[in-house]
């Protein structure tokens, strides 16, 4: 188990792949943690790099009490990745994970080469839907949404499988404050003038089912992105790493290729973003 003292708050994270690869970062979902990119993390190429963490709030990592702000959850990233010391890394983000990509890529291009943006956007719902959530969570539990935000995860079939039944539980644990606080953050979150700044290789994932982020929210994010590329994952709900990792893993490898990211060792990658 690896944890990263930073200060005024400890992550918890996990190295995959060469420890030498040209790095892949992986920021995770509202309600998940690190286990969301399991079956990915195991398709991908060996000569990467992967390292995963556990948002603020979530899996093993602090939940100090809500709410948090957006920027608190970038620069968590961004001190993780310098405690790591971690550069010209492609980081893939998933929902408010790819929010905090967005933030990132922004703020730290010697941190950030190109970035994927999963199933997110540069605004997400409105603030009051957001507070209403929050209210309830406070009040009942997170299991108290977790009916409705499973059927904006998985298709049907999924949902109702094995498999469903332990990322219910993992939802329905995800501490309060924790659940509160990123929610808290969404809320305050508008990113459409900084992410349209951004000029580096782009990548965007939607689910076609998604009830979260549905694909033309996606795109209309990517949109701002110049020459950034848009990928429809068709039958795929909210979080398709984990319904349909296969198709997720080959878009992130050709992305990777064509980036030439992990062609050679890290070293080889300093500096290929000019």
């Amino acid at each position: 188990m690896l944890m990263a003292d930073l200060g005024d708050i400890c992550l918890h994270y996990r190295i995959d792949g060469d420890p030498q690869g040209a790095p892949v970062v992986f920021a995770n979902s509202l309600g998940t943690d690190l286990r969301l990119w399991d079956k990915v993390v195991a398709l991908m190429p060996p000569e990467l790099k992967l390292i995963r963490y556990d948002m603020r709030g979530h899996g093993l990592s602090d939940a100090p009490a809500a709410p948090y702000a957006m920027g608190a959850l970038v620069r968590d990233l961004e001190r993780l990745l310098d405690h790591l010391a971690v550069r010209d890394a492609v980081l893939v983000g998933l929902s408010i994970g790819g929010m905090v990509a967005q933030g990132l890529a922004v703020k730290r291009l010697d941190q950030i080469r190109a970035v994927v943006l999963s199933n997110t956007a540069a605004k997400i719902g409105t603030a009051g839907m957001w507070h209403s959530r929050i209210a309830t969570v406070e009040q009942h539990g997170v299991a108290a949404l977790a009916d409705a935000i499973l059927e904006r995860w998985f298709p049907p079939a999924f949902r109702d499988s094995t498999e469903g039944r332990g990322w219910r539980h993992m939802l329905e644990r995800t501490p309060v404050q924790g659940y509160a606080g990123c929610s808290a953050a969404i809320a305050g979150t508008d990113f459409f003038a900084t992410t349209a700044t951004l000029r580096l290789p782009a990548m965007a994932i939607a689910g076609s089912e998604d009830g979260s982020t549905p694909p033309d929210l996606v795109r209309e994010t990517a949109d701002l992105i110049p020459g950034s590329r848009f990928e429809l994952i068709r039958g795929s709900g909210h979080l398709p790493c984990i319904d349909q990792p296969e198709v997720y893993a080959a878009l992130l490898t050709d992305f990777l290729t064509t980036l030439g990211h992990g062609s050679g060792n890290g070293s080889a990658n300093e500096g290929g973003h000019g």
